[in-house]
Order: structure tokens, then sequence, then C-alpha cells
């Protein structure tokens, strides 16, 4: 629980973190937060490849920024994890079953085959939401002041996830009562 707060937290306040830090403190130093990040989401190395090929593709970044003593990538980092739920997400689509549909069958393990369908295109329009909102965030990190790379990935990017939740939500909430599922 306390591991999960701390991760949170840490991903709340990295892209603050960038751009303030940007100018005063090198990008070496400022790269310290990404690894505490990355140490973070340790206890959940063990759940998944892909979240240990995150892992190690944030470690990378790092790297890269203590050696070029650059900030460029530390804000691919937002990219990175758009990049690796979209593979997470996608993935699921062609193995099966989809990524909302494991979600959904741990609180209703018998879901009716509409429901199946209906968890599919959700799983769809994640990653829809993924490929979009990483490339945003690429291209504010390639070509955009650190103002607004981090209003963009710090605040703007959530509140669209949190409108995609809510959107969701008030769709299924429709959907299990035409469904009557």
């Amino acid at each position: 629980m306390a591991w999960n707060v701390l991760t949170a937290a840490l991903t709340l306040v990295y892209p603050l973190a960038i751009w303030l830090g940007h100018g005063a403190l090198e990008p070496r130093w400022l790269a310290g937060l990404l690894l505490l990040t990355v140490a973070s989401r340790l206890p959940a190395l063990k759940l998944s490849a892909a979240a240990r090929w995150s892992a190690a593709a944030a470690l990378l970044l790092v790297a890269l920024a203590v050696w070029a003593n650059a900030v460029l990538p530390l804000k691919l980092y937002p990219v990175l994890v758009n990049a690796a739920l979209l593979a997470a997400f996608g993935a699921s689509l062609l193995s099966g079953p989809s990524m909302v549909e494991r979600l959904a069958r741990l609180r209703e393990p018998e879901l009716p085959a509409a429901a199946v369908g209906y968890t599919r295109r959700v799983t769809q329009a994640w990653c829809l939401f993924f490929l979009v909102n990483g490339g945003i965030a690429l291209g504010l990190a390639l070509d955009a002041p650190e103002a607004l790379w981090s209003l963009y990935t710090g605040v703007v990017s959530y509140g669209l996830m949190g409108l995609m939740f809510g959107g969701e939500y008030l769709l299924r909430m429709r959907f299990k009562r035409l469904h009557h599922v």
C-alpha cells in the first residue's frame, strides 16, 4: 500500500519537478527522480514482462540523461509509459482475453458474451488513447517549452484519462441496463 502511494505521488509530481528543476538543476541530477520513480515500481516487476521491460527502458532513459546531461530523455518517460500501456493492452487484443475483460472478470468471473465484446471495444479505445496521448507527449517533449510539456503530461493527460474512465463508466452502466447484465 505504501509503495502504491509513493509511486502515485512520484508519478504525479514528476512532470512538475522536471519543469521546475530545468535550468535550476543539471538534468543528470533530475534523473535521480526518474530513478526513484522506477525504484518505487520494483514490487510490480515480478508481475509482468511488460513491467520489467518498461523499467529497463526507464533505466536506459536515466542513463542517457546522466551521460548526456540532457533533459530530453527525462521528458520521454511519459511517452515510454504510454507505449508500455499500449503494448500491454494491444497484446491482450491479440492473445486474449482483452485487458479490460481480465479486469472485469476480477469482479465478475462469469461475463456474458455481450460483455466480452464490450470489454474488447473498451480495450481498443484505451489503445487509441495511449497512442494519441503518447504521440502528443512525444511531440511536446521534442518541440515545446518545458512548461507546456509539464502542463500536458502532469495535468491535461490525467484529466483526459479521468474523462475516459468516467465516460466509460457511464457507457458501461448504460450497456448493463440495455443488456440486463
